[in-house]
């Protein structure tokens, strides 16, 4: 695989939409250049976790939408959708490792910078989009133990519900950014999982 990693402009010096035009014009310059990189046109997927997570599906709407390169899949891990901070386990979590209510209430606050708390995008927040019809492919990943959980659990079974094929694993004993505890079965399994989904996404894989 030929792999592009977006060096996009981050929050708060640079607020939505800044990070994730960077991230659209990525997407437009590796197409133009798919011949040089070798890479197939038609088989181009977006990939994210937590904020970039929140990236990619951001990217997806984005790409859809202005009728830009297409996209054939998208992985979002323990996505961050959903500025209203509203869902059972974002109101729970206050307190866990790695991240928080708190922490989400402060990221969303530097990511829509002077939108905060007013009209705020679907680009930005994802969960806000009305129609997801016509989106790649997804798989999406969410922990047990995570304020993020039910964000990403409601946008996957919205997806679904829009005729997109979805993959949805919860993984469970586990909290945002539990990958980082690498000799844990569950780690490795869900580490395993996600070049699986991906190599299979990409056509690498038979189905």
């Amino acid at each position: 695989m030929v792999v592009v990693s977006v060096d996009y402009r981050l929050a708060p010096e640079h607020p939505f939409p800044a990070g994730l035009e960077d991230c659209y014009a990525a997407l437009v310059w590796l197409h133009a250049h798919a011949d040089e990189l070798g890479v197939d046109a038609t088989r181009v997927a977006v990939s994210g976790g937590s904020a970039g997570g929140g990236l990619a599906a951001g990217l997806a709407l984005l790409a859809r939408d202005r009728g830009g390169p297409a996209l054939c899949f998208q992985y979002l891990g323990v996505p961050e959708l959903d500025d209203r901070l509203a869902t059972a386990s974002m109101r729970q979590f206050t307190d866990t490792p790695m991240w928080s209510r708190p922490a989400a209430e402060k990221s969303w606050e530097w990511y829509l910078g002077d939108a905060h708390g007013g009209d705020v995008s679907p680009y930005a927040s994802p969960a806000r989009a009305t129609d997801l019809a016509g989106l790649p492919p997804a798989y999406v990943s969410t922990m047990e133990y995570d304020p993020l959980r039910d964000e990403g659990i409601s946008y996957a079974l919205r997806l679904l519900e829009a005729g997109v094929s979805v993959e949805l694993h919860s993984f469970p004993g586990t909290f945002h950014g539990s990958g980082i505890v690498t000799g844990a079965a569950v780690t490795r399994r869900e580490s395993a999982e996600r070049f699986t989904v991906m190599r299979r996404s990409l056509g690498l894989d038979p189905a």
